[in-house]
């Protein structure tokens, strides 16, 4: 990482490394904690953390002082993952367990306001949900925000819950913060998310995370299916193929 002659960090990488490293963490970070890394001139990690939020790479968290992903830094993440020689892969494994289950699965992964639906393999049935590729959904009643909600660090949840609005979606959605917080202890006890027609009447679904080397959730894979052919519990008999799916979506997305 230093240049071997003068041991300091050539001047075209130190943007990069700063991102790499805020990336890296998974939570908002200060620069100071960042610089415990890069041991730069701390005028000059100002300097980078300030032209990073300026250009859109950063945004700084409403603390005032940390710094997470921004916009342009997200979506490079997201047409990342979307590189056709990973995506060919990734798909491959999507329509083998679409074909075991019977029933259309995602792939989603967190943004801002909700789960970004990154890829899909659709069912072979006429009726089915439509929810294509690009849709934006809510955190709190589906099954693949559930599963991200359960995954964040206690103070970040409370925090969730205190600020974001539990929009009722159906008669089934929790818009209660406490129901909701029990319903996330739930699911990170038994490893994965469900929505019993809390985001669509009619709609049934599950998620289970896709986590990186460091056991961080990426992105989820779930199955959804209209209630009248695919109960719950229809659906939970296929927790095996696709928990399966999910460690080989893990090991795909980590090369």
């Amino acid at each position: 990482m230093k240049d071997e002659d003068t041991g300091q960090i050539p001047t075209n990488l130190r943007l990069l490394l700063l991102l790499e490293e805020v990336a890296k963490v998974g939570v908002p970070v200060t620069p100071s904690v960042v610089n415990e890394t890069l041991g730069l001139p701390k005028p000059t990690i100002h300097r980078l953390f300030a032209t990073a939020e300026a250009e859109g790479f950063l945004q700084r968290d409403i603390d005032g002082r940390s710094y997470s992903p921004g916009r342009r830094m997200r979506h490079l993440s997201i047409n990342t993952l979307s590189s056709e020689r990973i995506r060919t892969v990734r798909l491959a494994v999507l329509k083998s367990l679409a074909m075991k289950v019977g029933e259309t699965c995602n792939l989603a992964i967190p943004e801002r306001e909700g789960m970004f639906y990154l890829d899909r393999v659709e069912t072979h049935w006429p009726l089915r949900i439509q929810l294509p590729v690009g849709t934006q959904v809510p955190f709190h009643c589906t099954a693949s925000g559930k599963m991200y909600l359960s995954t964040l660090r206690p103070d970040y949840l409370e925090r969730f819950l205190k600020n974001h609005s539990l929009d009722r979606q159906t008669d089934q959605t929790i818009t209660c913060p406490e129901k909701l917080q029990d319903e996330l202890t739930k699911t990170r006890g038994r490893g994965y998310a469900t929505d019993n027609e809390e985001f669509m009447p009619g709609m049934t679904a599950i998620a289970v995370p896709i986590v990186d080397n460091r056991g961080r959730l990426l992105s989820t894979l779930s199955i959804h299916a209209p209630e009248q052919r695919r109960d719950l519990p229809d659906l939970v008999e296929y927790l095996e193929p696709l928990r399966a799916a999910a460690d080989e979506l893990s090991v795909i997305a980590g090369r």
